[in-house]
C-alpha cells in the first residue's frame, strides 16, 4: 500500500511539473514566432518565398509550440511545385522548412498554352522567359488535360517514360529524337520525330523494336508513297502506312508505272503519226491516231487517309533475313504484276497501231480501185 501511494506521488509531482512547464513554456516570449524572418526554408528554387509564406501566416506571433506541424507540411505540398516538405522547430523561435520540388520531364501543349508536366501527371505553369532561362529540352506531351483524375495522367506519363526508357537503354540517347507524343490513348502513343512530320503509331509496348523498325524502311516507304502521312507500327507481321488526305494511293503507288506508260503512249503516237504520214492524212484528222497518242492510263481516287498494308518484311527490324527474303519476294511479284500491266498497255496500243493501218490501207485500195476504174472508162 505504502508503494502505492509514493507512486502516486511520483507521478502527480510529473504531472504537475509537465503542466508548469508547457503553461511557462507557452507564455515565456522568447518562443514567439516575431516574424516572416523567423521561418526558414531550403530546396527552393521554382517556388518562391511568397508563395510559401502564407501557410504559416497564421503562426506569426504564435508560440512555436502551438505550430500544428503536420497541418503546415500538408498545406505546403498542395503547392504544385512541391513534392514534399518538412517542417521542423528551432528553439527557441523558429520554424525551419525543408522543400523537394517537382522536376518536370516533358513539355504540355494545351491548345495554344505550353507548360511542363512530372513524372506523376501533375501540371506545373512557368513563363516563358524562365523557360528559356532553363533551357529545358523536352518531347512536347499532349493528351494530358488538368480535367482528367490525377491516376490517369499519372498511367499516360508512365507510358511516357517507358518510351523514353527503352529508346534510350542502349545508351544511345534516341529518345533525343523524339519531337511529340501524343498520350490522349494511353494503349497507342502517337510519336513524331524531329527530322519527320509522319505520325507514328507505337502502342504502349516494344518501343524500341518499332522504332528501328521505322528508322529501318522510312526512306524506302517514303520514296514509295511521297505523301505517307502515318505510319502504325504495332502489327507484327505488316505494318500500315496511311497516305495524306487527298492523296491517290494508287497513283501514289505507281509513279514509276505512269511514267514508263506515258513513255509508251508517247512512242505509239510518234509511230501512228508516220504510218499516218506515209499515207498522205495529217494525223490530227484521224480519230483513231488521236486517242492513241492522248491515251493516259485511267486514276482510281481514293478517300481521304487511305491506308496501305505492306508485307511482313516491312514489319521486322532490318538484318532480320527472313524478312529480307520476303520483301525480295514481294517486290517480284510487284514487279510481275507491273509486267503483266505493260504487257497489256503494248497489246491495246498494237491493237490500235493494227486498227490504223489496216484503215489506212483500205482508203489506198480504195483509192486504186477508183483510179483503175477511171483508166478503164477512158
Amino acid at each position: 500500500m505504502l508503494l502505492l501511494l509514493a507512486v502516486l506521488a511520483v507521478l502527480g509531482t510529473l504531472g504537475t511539473s509537465a503542466y508548469l512547464l508547457k503553461t511557462w513554456l507557452g507564455r515565456d516570449g522568447r518562443f514567439r514566432i516575431e516574424g516572416a524572418s523567423n521561418i526558414k526554408a531550403t530546396g527552393l528554387t521554382e517556388v518562391s518565398r511568397a508563395e510559401m509564406l502564407p501557410v504559416f501566416g497564421e503562426d506569426i506571433g504564435r508560440n512555436i509550440f502551438f505550430v500544428p506541424l503536420s497541418e503546415r507540411r500538408r498545406q505546403l505540398e498542395e503547392i504544385p511545385w512541391v513534392q514534399s516538405a518538412k517542417v521542423m522547430r528551432l528553439l527557441p523561435d523558429q520554424i525551419q522548412v525543408s522543400v523537394v520540388e517537382r522536376q518536370p520531364i516533358a513539355f504540355t501543349r494545351q491548345a495554344q498554352q505550353i507548360g511542363l508536366v512530372d513524372a506523376n501527371g501533375i501540371l506545373l505553369t512557368m513563363p516563358a522567359a524562365m523557360m528559356a532561362q532553363h533551357h529545358y529540352s523536352f518531347p512536347v506531351v499532349t493528351g494530358i488535360n488538368a480535367r482528367d483524375p490525377l491516376s490517369a495522367r499519372k498511367a499516360r506519363m508512365g507510358v511516357y517514360q517507358r518510351l523514353l526508357s527503352e529508346l534510350d537503354a542502349s545508351g544511345q540517347k534516341l529518345s533525343t529524337q523524339i519531337s511529340e507524343v501524343d498520350l490522349t490513348d494511353p494503349e497507342d502513343a502517337h510519336v513524331i520525330m524531329q527530322d519527320d512530320t509522319t505520325l507514328l503509331h507505337f502502342g504502349q509496348d516494344r518501343f524500341l523494336e518499332r522504332y528501328l523498325r521505322y528508322k529501318g524502311h522510312i526512306a524506302e516507304w517514303r520514296k514509295q508513297y511521297p505523301r505517307l502521312a502515318a505510319v502504325d507500327l504495332r502489327y507484327d507481321q505488316q505494318v500500315v502506312l496511311e497516305m495524306a488526305a487527298g492523296t491517290d494511293v494508287a497513283q501514289a503507288a505507281a509513279d514509276e508505272q505512269t511514267a514508263a506508260n506515258a513513255a509508251h503512249d508517247k512512242q505509239a503516237g510518234l509511230q501512228a503519226a508516220e504510218s499516218d504520214h506515209a499515207a498522205g492524212k495529217p494525223a490530227a484528222k484521224n480519230p483513231s491516231l488521236a486517242r492513241a497518242a492522248t491515251h493516259k492510263p485511267p486514276v482510281r481516287q481514293s478517300a481521304p487517309g487511305s491506308k496501305v498494308k505492306t508485307g511482313k518484311a516491312a514489319a521486322k527490324p532490318v538484318g532480320n533475313a527472313s524478312a529480307k527474303a520476303k520483301t525480295a519476294a514481294a517486290k517480284n511479284k510487284a514487279a510481275k504484276a507491273k509486267a503483266v500491266k505493260a504487257k497489256a498497255n503494248d497489246k491495246k496500243r498494237a491493237q490500235v497501231k493494227r486498227a490504223v493501218l489496216n484503215l489506212n490501207r483500205r482508203k489506198t485500195a480504195t483509192t486504186s480501185h477508183t483510179a483503175a476504174s477511171a483508166e478503164m472508162g477512158q
